[in-house]
C-alpha cells in the first residue's frame, strides 16, 4: 500500500532528523517512506521540494548527524562559494582526534586538531576558515587543482594568498609540501579556473614571464586590461570563455580589441581547447614574442 505524501508545514522546506520528527508526532515512522521526503543519511531527511546540493549535506551533517563536527576540505570550499565537491560527493567534516563516531555512507570524517583560529561559522555551522580550508585542499588535490581553487578563494576576496603561504609553511604532516607548492603558485589574479590553469601552463613553460592583469595605457589613457602581457613586446594574452559570447559582449569585445590594437599592442585568444594543446599553443606564443 501506497502512502500518501503528508508534508507538516514545520516540515515543509526543510531538513530534519526523523527520530526527532516521529518522537514529536509530526510524522509516523511509516510516513517518512513516503515521496514527501527525501533521506539524506542516516535518520536525516529533507523536504521532497527542497533542491540536495552539497551545501545542503554538509550543513545537515555538521548539524543533525555529526554535532560539533567542523565542515572541512572540499565541503567546506562549496561553503565559501566554490564548485569544489557535487551534490552527490561524500561530505566532509573533522573532528577531534579522541571522538568515537560510527562508519556514516556518504560522509568522510577525518580526526584532526583544529585551533580556535581555524574554525569559523556559516550557513549556521562550524567551517573552516578559507586560509584553512585552502590549506586543506592543497594537502589533497593535485597541484593545479588546488591553485585553481585558492585563486578562487583569494579572487573573491576571502582571503590574501600571503596568509595562505605563512599557514602552509607552519603545517606538518601528509601533503604538507604539496600544499605549500600550491600556495607559492596561487596568485589570486584569475578572473576564472580557467586563466589559472593557462598561468600554470605559462609558468611550467620555457617563456618569459608574463604580467598578470596588466593594465595597457596609450600615453596617460587607459586603454584595458588585459590578462596576461609581455609589456617590452606589446603582446597580450587572453582567455577567451562561453562569457564571452553572452549578448552585447562580442561588440564590447571587438571595441576593446580595437583599442588594443591602436595603441600598437598584438592580442592571442586562448580557448579550452588550445589548453588540451599545450605544445602548439606554447610554440605560437613563442613565435609571437621572437616577431
Amino acid at each position: 500500500m501506497v502512502v500518501p505524501p503528508h508534508r507538516p508545514p514545520l516540515l515543509r522546506g526543510r531538513v530534519f532528523r526523523g527520530t526527532a520528527a516521529v518522537r514529536d508526532g509530526l510524522v509516523t515512522r511509516r510516513q517518512l517512506d513516503s515521496s514527501a521526503w527525501q533521506r539524506l543519511f542516516r535518520d536525516v531527511y529533507a523536504c521532497a521540494d527542497l533542491a540536495v546540493t552539497h551545501q545542503v549535506r554538509a550543513v545537515a551533517a555538521a548539524s543533525l548527524l555529526l554535532p560539533g563536527s567542523v565542515v572541512s576540505g572540499a565541503s567546506a570550499a562549496v561553503l565559501w562559494g566554490l564548485a569544489a565537491a557535487g551534490p552527490e560527493d561524500d561530505v566532509e567534516v573533522t573532528v577531534p582526534p579522541a571522538t568515537r563516531t560510527s562508519a556514516v555512507t556518504g560522509v568522510r570524517v577525518r580526526r584532526a586538531r583544529l585551533v580556535p583560529g581555524d574554525v569559523t561559522r556559516r550557513r549556521g555551522v562550524p567551517v573552516t576558515t578559507p586560509e584553512r580550508t585552502a590549506v586543506s585542499l592543497g594537502a589533497e588535490r593535485t597541484v593545479e587543482e588546488a591553485v585553481v581553487l585558492i585563486d578562487q578563494l583569494a579572487a573573491g576576496g576571502l582571503l590574501d594568498v600571503r596568509d595562505v603561504r605563512s599557514l602552509a609553511a607552519a603545517t606538518t604532516g601528509r601533503g604538507c609540501r604539496r600544499a605549500r607548492t600550491a600556495a607559492a603558485l596561487a596568485d589570486g589574479l584569475a578572473g576564472s579556473p580557467q586563466e589559472t590553469r593557462l598561468r600554470l601552463l605559462l609558468h611550467r613553460a620555457e617563456l618569459p614571464t608574463p604580467v598578470a592583469q596588466h593594465s595597457v595605457h596609450d600615453g596617460r589613457v587607459f586603454v584595458a586590461r588585459v590578462d596576461f602581457a609581455w609589456p617590452e613586446q606589446r603582446l597580450a594574452l587572453e582567455y577567451d570563455g562561453l562569457w564571452h559570447a553572452e549578448p552585447g559582449q562580442f561588440a564590447a569585445d571587438r571595441r576593446r580589441l580595437n583599442r588594443l590594437l591602436a595603441a600598437g599592442w598584438r592580442v592571442l585568444f586562448v580557448t579550452a581547447a588550445d589548453l588540451h594543446r599545450p605544445d602548439q599553443l606554447v610554440a605560437c606564443i613563442a613565435a609571437e614574442l621572437a616577431r
